[in-house]
C-alpha cells in the first residue's frame, strides 16, 4: 500500500509551493494542489472531467533543491509530503514556451495556441510550420469513452505516424455524432486570420511575460497578467532595494 493511500481519508500532507509550506490532499496531483492555492498554470491536454494525460507537457514545473532539481508534468506527478515545488522559474519558463513553439510549428491555425503564444509572449517559431489539424492531445479520445461512453475514436500509429482515427480507419457505429470531440478539440477553432494566415504567428493578443524572472530567476508573484510589466525595469529594481 503507497503512503498517499494510507493518507487518503482526509489527512493532508505538507509540502513546499514556491517556498511556501502548503497542505494538500494526497490524492490530489500537483496540478489540482496549485490550482487550489490560486496560481495559474498552462494547460492544453489536461481538463478536470477527464483522466490526466500528461501528453502536452505545458503544466510543466520544478521540483527538487539546489542541483538537484527535474521538471516534470504536474497534471500526472502525485503530491508528495516535503516535496519542494516551484511553479514560475527560468527553466520552467524556457521549457514552457519551447514546448508551445513546438506546438505551434504543428497546427498555427489554432486560435487556442495562438492566444497562449500571446500570453507567453513568445515572439518567434524556430520550426518549419507543418499545419497538421491534430498536437495528439487525446482529450477528445477520452471525452468520447470518459464522459460519453462511446470510444468511437482512439490512436492508431507509433511516433511521427501516430493518429487519431475509428477502429480500421471506417465509419463507426459506437459514433452517436454528439460533437463532443470537436467541443473540446483545441485546434478545432482557427485563428482570427483565418487557415491562410501569412505569418506562422498572430502575435495579435501578445502580453508580456514577468521582468522580474531575469533578475531573481523565479517570479516574484503569479499575476496574469504581470502588472510589473506596466512600469520598467529600474522601477521594479528601485521598489524591490
Amino acid at each position: 500500500m503507497s503512503e498517499n493511500t494510507t493518507r487518503s481519508r482526509g489527512e493532508m500532507v505538507p509540502f513546499m509551493l514556491n517556498g511556501a509550506e502548503v497542505l494538500a490532499d494526497p490524492t490530489w496531483n500537483l496540478l489540482e494542489a496549485i490550482k487550489f492555492y490560486g496560481i495559474d498554470i498552462p494547460t492544453l491536454c489536461y481538463d478536470e472531467g477527464l483522466s490526466p494525460y500528461g501528453a502536452c507537457r505545458l503544466c510543466t514545473v520544478e521540483v527538487g533543491s539546489g542541483d538537484k532539481t527535474k521538471l516534470v508534468a504536474s497534471c500526472v506527478h502525485p503530491v508528495k509530503e516535503g516535496l519542494e515545488v516551484h511553479t514560475h522559474t527560468k527553466r520552467v519558463i524556457k521549457a514552457r514556451k519551447m514546448i508551445l513553439e513546438l506546438l505551434i510549428a504543428r497546427c498555427p491555425s489554432s486560435k487556442k495556441l495562438q492566444d497562449m503564444a500571446a500570453l507567453f509572449e513568445l515572439n518567434e517559431v524556430r520550426f518549419k510550420p507543418l499545419n497538421y489539424d491534430c498536437i495528439l492531445c487525446g482529450l477528445c479520445v477520452r471525452m468520447c469513452e470518459e464522459q460519453m461512453g462511446a470510444k468511437a475514436i482512439g490512436f492508431t500509429g507509433r511516433g511521427t505516424k501516430r493518429y487519431i482515427t475509428t477502429p480500421f480507419d471506417m465509419t463507426s457505429e459506437e459514433c452517436r455524432k454528439c460533437g463532443a470531440c470537436m467541443y473540446i478539440c483545441p485546434v478545432c477553432e482557427l485563428r482570427c486570420q483565418g487557415p491562410q494566415a501569412d505569418t506562422t504567428l498572430c502575435s495579435g493578443c501578445i502580453n508580456t511575460e514577468p521582468i522580474c524572472v531575469e533578475e531573481y530567476d523565479e517570479a516574484m508573484c503569479y499575476m496574469v497578467p504581470c502588472l510589473s510589466c506596466m512600469k520598467g525595469p529600474e522601477d521594479v529594481n528601485k521598489n524591490n532595494k
